[in-house]
This record gives structure tokens, C-alpha cells and sequence, in this order.
């Protein structure tokens, strides 16, 4: 059986809710952030980058969020290949430019050891996430796929990554496309489970 590492209000839980959506035989270990039991020698063990999801196979150890996705549900990466490769382009940019904007916010640490920097990091980060979203907006349209009826993976991932919005300052009414991703991701069973479960 699966097992997934996983931290409330994470990324981590993009990963619980496909499992649920494809109905995934799978076991939910909750890692202690609050007791920093993600830097603790058990853990780092098993992942050593002290991060989440963990995803525990028969096969091994999977760390990086689009890499678990894919593993657990291929069925959900489209068959053309260019829809398929935008489906990977807008996880890469959630990945890689919008997930970090966030975290200058909460883990300044990562960035800088000056004090006065992690507040400046901290300032900056309504302004750089607002500019994520009217890029999203814009872009959501484009795709060569439906969004939000999760038939595809990047729809659990954009779901979880816009749920940061409002704590980083960001007012979702803004962007009418995202409202309504987000309304349509909320009708889905497996979205339910996982705020039934306190993941979200």
C-alpha cells in the first residue's frame, strides 16, 4: 500500500487529493511541522531534503510533488503530447516560480540570514502572488484542456497553490477564472474529503 507523508496546507496535499479522486488504496501520515519533525533524523531518513509529500511505493521513495502525481495517476496526464507538455508547463511554473513567492513568506530562512530580510521578503510577497494569479487568469484559458474538472493532474495542484492566496494577501475575487476553478474544484467528492479530513 501507498503511503503519503503529508503536512496540512501543504503541497503535499495536491498529492491526497488524487489519491482520493482515483480512489488509491493508501495510508495518511501526518508530519509534525510544529515540532519540526521534518528536520528530525527519522525523517530526514527517509527524505532527506526535510520536505513534503513523501510518497512511500513498493518500488521506493518518491519526494517531488509532479513526479508523485504522475506515479500515482498516469491516466490523468493527457494523451496528446502537447496537451500533455502545457499540462506539465503550468505545474513547472506552479512548481518553480509561484510555490517559492509563497514560501519567501513563511520560510525566509531558506533565502537569507539577515532578520530585516525575511520581513522585506515577507512585504513583497502579496505584490509577486497577485502577479502569479493575473497570469493564471490570463493564461487558464489557453490550455488545450479543461480545468477544473480534475481530468487532469495540474487541477489538484492549481487547487491547493490558489487555497495560499488569501493568507498571502491576495484577494481571489479578483480574477473571475480562478473563482471559478475554484468553485468547480469544491464540487468534486475528493476536494470535500480532504477539508472533511482537515488537510485543506
Amino acid at each position: 500500500m501507498l503511503r503519503l507523508h503529508y503536512a496540512p496546507r501543504t503541497i503535499s496535499v495536491a498529492v491526497a487529493i488524487i489519491l482520493e479522486e482515483c480512489s488509491t488504496p493508501h495510508e495518511k501520515i501526518r508530519v509534525d511541522f510544529a515540532s519540526g519533525e521534518q528536520t528530525k533524523h527519522d525523517y530526514l531518513k527517509m527524505n532527506p531534503k526535510g520536505r513534503v509529500p513523501t510518497l512511500e511505493t513498493p518500488d521506493g521513495i518518491l519526494t517531488e510533488t509532479p513526479a508523485i502525481l504522475e506515479y500515482i495517476a498516469p491516466q490523468l496526464v493527457p494523451e496528446d503530447a502537447f496537451a500533455a507538455a502545457k499540462m506539465r508547463e503550468l505545474m513547472s511554473y506552479l512548481n518553480g516560480t509561484m510555490h517559492p513567492h509563497h514560501a519567501h513568506g513563511l520560510r525566509g530562512e531558506r533565502w537569507a540570514d539577515e532578520p530585516s530580510s525575511f520581513a522585506d521578503m515577507k512585504r513583497k510577497v502579496p505584490q509577486r502572488m497577485a502577479e502569479c494569479a493575473a497570469h493564471l487568469e490570463e493564461y487558464l484559458p489557453s490550455l488545450p484542456f479543461e480545468t477544473g474538472k480534475l481530468s487532469v493532474l495540474s487541477d489538484a495542484y492549481l487547487y491547493v497553490v490558489l487555497s495560499w492566496l488569501p493568507g498571502d494577501g491576495v484577494d481571489i475575487a479578483h480574477y473571475p477564472r480562478l473563482v471559478a476553478f475554484q468553485h468547480e474544484m469544491n464540487t468534486h467528492a475528493s476536494v470535500q474529503a480532504v477539508f472533511e479530513k482537515g488537510l485543506l
